[in-house]
């Protein structure tokens, strides 16, 4: 199978596209720079140089290739504080990928969040259903509710975790330990992410595009409900700094997430697709040091 994916050089896309190259796909990987492009091409896939904004340069990708993965996402954006911008550029892709996909069958696998489950007092499934007035949401119903391709959404914790990630939350969360001297934590620390190992959510995504049914919404979780607490309290370990309580202006970019509460449940995405998370789990990841080494 011919893959198009975009976001491919990134954190998951890193782990990704060796999943898809090792199953036997043909792997075309979109690029912004000299660096993600060579990266890819040392990797063993074919580059299409361009961006989120080169909305014909993503259809004509789409065209070549019998499938599509959508991971790539304006984080730059979204960090600075302009989450609706980088949404709305989102927006504009998926529907981009669903004109040019419309009648052929072929797969779209678009790419959410758990945190997008905030506040629902219940350990979130997937039958969970995102309103479009969310963020995030019109794009991820679009996809999961196209009717004339294979369109699927696989649903990331905010804590994808492993070596290969340099830039998502939870380095985040260490830099910002590190320059306060404070692991802080929202409120009493109770509210619950979710957590998979980066490995995982790629072998997901090849599992998904290879046999994931129509309309199919995929929750990449190995680890229900993991406390903001625990998360700081290794932090906090692993930098020798102390962990409190603390308000959510500390936090930065991340002050308007950190106290979501959002269990998920991946156990109908196992069932459905036999996929079993094998890597390790978050505080194994935070308590081996990689982490709190970062620069």
């Amino acid at each position: 199978m011919k893959v198009f994916v975009t976001g491919a050089s990134g954190h998951v896309g890193s782990a990704l596209v060796p999943e898809l190259l090792q199953a036997g796909h043909q792997v075309t990987g979109l690029a912004r720079s000299d660096t993600s492009a060579a990266k890819l091409e040392a990797q063993g896939a074919t580059v299409q140089r361009g961006d989120l904004d080169d909305l014909e340069g993503l259809r004509k990708g789409a065209a070549e290739a019998d499938a599509v993965i959508h991971l790539a996402f304006k984080h730059e954006e979204m960090f600075a504080g302009d989450y609706a911008g980088a949404s709305a550029a989102d927006l504009a892709v998926v529907r981009a990928f669903i004109d040019e996909l419309s009648g052929t069958g072929k797969a779209l696998i678009g790419t959410g969040g758990t945190l997008s489950y905030s506040g629902l007092g219940h350990t979130a499934t997937e039958d969970e259903r995102v309103p479009d007035d969310h963020s995030r949401g019109t794009a991820r119903n679009l996809i999961i509710d196209a009717s004339d391709l294979r369109g699927a959404v696989v649903v990331l914790p905010p804590t994808v975790h492993s070596e290969l990630d340099r830039a998502g939350f939870i380095p985040l969360l260490v830099k910002t330990a590190r320059t306060t001297g404070v692991s802080g934590y929202p409120g009493d620390g109770t509210n619950r992410w979710s957590a998979t190992h980066t490995l995982d959510a790629a072998r997901l995504y090849r599992l998904a595009v290879e046999k994931a049914p129509a309309g199919s919404v995929l929750h990449a979780v190995a680890e229900e409900a993991v406390t903001l607490r625990e998360i700081a309290e290794v932090i906090g370990q692993k930098l020798n700094v102390p962990v409190e309580s603390v308000p959510a202006e500390h936090f930065g970019p991340l002050a308007t997430m950190v106290a979501r509460d959002a269990p998920t449940s991946g156990a109908r995405t196992k069932a459905l697709l036999g996929w079993e998370p094998k890597g390790p789990s978050l505080r194994e990841d935070l308590e081996s040091g990689f982490y709190s080494e970062q620069s």
